[in-house]
């Protein structure tokens, strides 16, 4: 949009005003609609075993085996999201460059005794 502004020219640059705003709300509301994960959120087994990606049985057997954090009310079972996430990120494999990392420090530390 040029600067120089006339009268005759005031209703098209009013006109492209008001549809920029428009579609600055309509992206804003498209973004206020996408829901935000609550990573204190409570699952329940159904909604565990879909975040974890398992079958159902399967969870009730990690939980009785003790490999899963679990929360137990009466007789339901609850997870909390952020529990179960810190449980995956256990489970993290070392790349070789950390694995070569680690051992280098390790052979330091070594020599240095």
């Amino acid at each position: 949009m040029e600067n120089n502004l006339s009268f005759d020219r005031m209703p098209n640059a009013i006109n492209d005003l008001l549809r920029k705003v428009e579609n600055i709300e309509r992206l804003l509301k498209k973004q206020s609609d996408v829901p935000t994960e609550n990573h204190n959120e409570l699952l329940n087994v159904k909604q565990a075993a879909e975040f974890l990606s398992l079958a159902v049985p399967t969870v009730y057997s990690m939980v009785s085996r003790g490999e899963l954090p679990f929360m137990k009310k009466t007789k339901r079972i609850y997870f909390s999201r952020q529990e179960l996430l810190a449980y995956l990120k256990e489970g993290r494999q070392s790349t070789n460059a950390e694995i070569k990392e680690m051992a280098d420090q390790f052979l330091v530390k070594r020599k240095k005794k």
